[in-house]
């Protein structure tokens, strides 16, 4: 295993809960109330691709890109100042540090969060860089973002993991044919049983991962390590 391609909210921070109703919260400030599943809805998008639907849906003044401002505004001080990494992320990453493996984060939140919270958490220096779905006008709904990936580590598609905690960009790595492993979170609670079928391997924590990750060698679609 040469490189690793992080998802970040859900995956290596325990960052759900912000995101899970930031939508309904929004449109509520605006004096809307939200349509049913509002939430559900945006959350396979970029930050951009749900700004550009609620503006739509809703008849919004504000552009795109202020509405992702004040939306920015709302969770900037949950990233700067609380979240925290899911347990046994720190000592993972720095294992595979050792290890030589070249990691990076692909993610849908936007950059300036991703890299607040990483610098409060002592994370940044773990990763060759970040990749953000605003940033290459594209959701997890297709691949492209993990492409990307091995792009920026240098690593081919047989040489590199995938950490995704999200039922849609699971079945988007999978079905471009990268290994996967899938990781619990709460807010993909309801889908745990699905997405264990889909993900080459799955995990409940990172404290699981007690393997050094150079190591290991996943056999792909049977959930076990050779």
């Amino acid at each position: 295993m040469q490189g690793i391609i992080f998802d970040l909210d859900g995956t290596l921070l325990d960052s759900m809960p912000i995101w899970e109703d930031i939508a309904s919260r929004y449109i509520r400030q605006k004096g809307y109330e939200p349509k049913e599943g509002l939430d559900k809805i945006i959350y396979p998008m970029s930050m951009m691709q749900a700004a550009i639907y609620m503006k739509k849906e809703y008849g919004l003044k504000e552009t795109p890109k202020q509405m992702i401002i004040e939306v920015n505004e709302i969770v900037g001080d949950f990233y700067r100042y609380e979240v925290k990494a899911k347990p046994g992320v720190e000592h993972f990453l720095a294992e595979g540090k050792k290890q030589g493996i070249r990691m990076c984060i692909a993610t849908a939140s936007e950059r300036e969060l991703v890299e607040a919270a990483l610098k409060r958490l002592g994370m940044e220096s773990y990763f060759e860089g970040i990749l953000t779905c605003s940033e290459l006008h594209t959701g997890k709904d297709t691949p492209e973002i993990y492409y990307k990936g091995m792009a920026l580590l240098g690593t081919n598609q047989e040489d590199t993991l995938i950490y995704e905690d999200a039922l849609h960009a699971i079945e988007t790595a999978v079905q471009a044919g990268f290994t996967v492993i899938g990781v619990y979170d709460d807010s993909a609670k309801k889908e745990q049983a699905l997405i264990r079928t889909l993900a080459n391997r799955y995990i409940t924590s990172f404290e699981e991962e007690t393997i050094p990750i150079g190591e290991k060698k996943v056999q792909k679609r049977e959930g076990k390590e050779r």
